[in-house]
């Protein structure tokens, strides 16, 4: 059962970024819309970890395994789109507008510089892209662009806190906790860092005997 919990966190994943759609057209409670935020993060930190440490056999991997890339990569931007929505209805509109506009458009040009496409993969990009080209600088660029996604995550999960209900010593002992998680993560997740997907270390391998 190991095997499929990586596939089981990117659907809660999904459940878990529409569930906070919903709760930002109905005006649902800002503190139980960052918990969800925060569990639906959690999810996107581990699912890759898991499928790593937990692979299928080669020999039985199931049929749907073949789109893993492509629902990992919906369930991604299903979280980031719902985090937009739910910090713009319920948190601040003006904020969130900056913030969803500016990383939006750097987001676009960086993959159509990198993939040739917007949303590319980096196993799934056009011949005459940066990755085709030179995958080093396009893996050091698209990592780049993560650490801008992480701060701005960061930016919008405490702004969301301090916007609930929650009293202050409540807020205090999240912020302290959630800064202790994610400092252990940036050292648990020291691979994820350096790689930016699971597939990117076969990819350049490939590319490089060209």
């Amino acid at each position: 059962m190991k095997k499929y919990f990586a596939d089981l966190l990117t659907f809660t994943r999904i459940i878990l970024s529409i569930t906070l759609i919903v709760m930002a057209f109905s005006y649902g409670d800002i503190g139980i819309g960052f918990l969800v935020f925060i569990i639906g993060e959690l999810t996107d930190a581990f699912d890759g970890t898991c499928a790593a440490k937990w692979p299928f056999p080669k020999n039985k991997i199931p049929k749907y395994r073949k789109y893993a890339a492509k629902y990992d990569m919906f369930a991604d931007i299903l979280l980031i789109v719902a985090v937009m929505l739910f910090f713009l209805m319920r948190v601040n509109l003006a904020a969130g507008l900056i913030i969803g506009l500016s990383y939006g458009i750097l987001a676009a040009i960086i993959d159509l510089v990198v993939y040739g496409k917007i949303m590319g993969h980096p196993d799934d990009f056009k011949p005459n892209s940066l990755s085709a080209r030179n995958f080093t600088l396009a893996k050091k660029i698209i990592l780049v662009r993560r650490k801008i996604y992480i701060a701005l995550i960061a930016l919008i999960a405490t702004w969301t806190l301090y916007a609930s209900d929650f009293i202050l010593g409540v807020k205090i002992a999240i912020t302290v906790v959630a800064t202790l998680i994610s400092v252990f993560l940036w050292f648990f997740l020291s691979q994820r860092r350096h790689n930016i997907s699971r597939d990117a270390v076969n990819v350049e391998k490939k590319l490089s005997q060209k």
